[in-house]
């Protein structure tokens, strides 16, 4: 006889599964299913974490500057010998604009990119005293920096859950779930911080990405290999 699922799973599945009904889901049972969403993903993806290699907190900040419309794969390529060369922030604030952006190139928008990372170098070394700051007003304050970058650092350098990274990725699987239905990454990370228990904010993001680049593919998502689709509204009839 098949394994029943826990109750809580049955509970969420039955809200999911009513078809035009589901979008009178209340917060709470969203909320539920959520959870059972969360304690899904990690047990398929315990190896979740970020894919930008860093060792201190600086180098995933550039890091993370650098995967602006790069992938990851090649941002980790760049850094090794970028991160030898720019060991601290005085370095970057010092940095020869014209040949930070060759070594940088191939990561696309390469003078924006460079011209942000003299910034954030100068602008640590004079507000912070070349140390990256704990703070989202504080990361968000600085050259190229935004509210992901701001968030990919806090949780993944310093394990403050502050927010959560909302990529394309995650901003799909989202509303892929019936989580949220907007589009704005602000918007769409206001609603996820009302569903995802905090302490597993930074976790979430890393595993809607794993999942996200899996399974939950742009634009045919492998439904009939998804351990979601019980739960997913949007998931199609295997």
């Amino acid at each position: 006889m098949p394994t029943r699922r826990p109750a809580r799973a049955r509970r969420a599945r039955a809200v999911v599964r009513r078809g035009p009904a589901r979008r009178r889901e209340s917060v709470a049972a969203r909320a539920e299913r959520t959870r059972a969403l969360l304690a899904r993903l990690s047990e398929a993806y315990p190896e979740a974490r970020c894919a930008l290699e860093h060792r201190t907190p600086l180098e995933l900040l550039v890091a993370t500057i650098l995967s602006a419309q790069c992938t990851d794969q090649r941002v980790n390529q760049v850094t090794p010998e970028l991160f030898r060369r720019y060991a601290d922030a005085a370095a970057y604030a010092g940095a020869d604009l014209a040949q930070l952006e060759l070594r940088i190139r191939s990561t696309g928008f390469f003078r924006n990119k460079a011209r942000a990372l003299v910034g954030l170098g100068r602008a640590l070394v004079e507000r912070h005293g070349g140390a990256v700051p704990r703070t989202l007003a504080e990361l968000t304050a600085l050259p190229g920096v935004g509210r992901k970058t701001a968030n990919v650092v806090l949780g993944n350098a310093f394990g403050i859950d502050e927010g959560i990274v909302v990529d394309t990725h995650v901003a799909r699987l989202a509303r892929r779930l019936g989580l949220t239905t907007a589009d704005d990454p602000v918007k769409i990370e206001q609603d996820l911080v009302r569903l995802v228990p905090r302490s597993a904010w930074t976790l979430w993001a890393h595993l809607l990405i794993f999942h996200g680049r899996a399974v939950c593919k742009a634009p045919r998502p492998r439904c009939a290999e998804c351990v979601l689709a019980d739960l997913c509204p949007s998931a199609e009839p295997g």
